[in-house]
């Protein structure tokens, strides 16, 4: 499908694309490529051929879903500036 000038400078002015007149014709020469090649894709026989979601064939490992709480506050904050009792202790900042 070859397109036109007149053609181009519709498309240009539909995607907001300042497009001079000079170049109309090599944009209109690329674009009739394109969908060359895109209708030669068409002639492609696809049948029993499953879509892809991706490359490959993976699936994200699974893990159970358990509480794993350590139990070792202490040590957790013991490199706080002002830990206690296996707590964080921060500035007020409601007064």
């Amino acid at each position: 499908m070859a397109l036109d000038q007149a053609t181009v400078a519709r498309i240009a002015n539909l995607a907001r694309i300042k497009v001079s007149d000079d170049e109309l014709q090599a944009w209109a020469t690329d674009l009739s490529a394109i969908i060359t090649f895109v209708e030669q894709l068409d002639e492609v026989n696809v049948d029993g051929v499953e879509p892809m979601t991706g490359v490959g064939d993976f699936s994200l490992p699974l893990r159970p879903d358990v509480v794993t709480d350590g139990g070792y506050a202490e040590v957790v904050t013991s490199n706080a500036p002002n830990g206690a009792h296996g707590f964080y202790a921060v500035p007020k900042v409601v007064e």
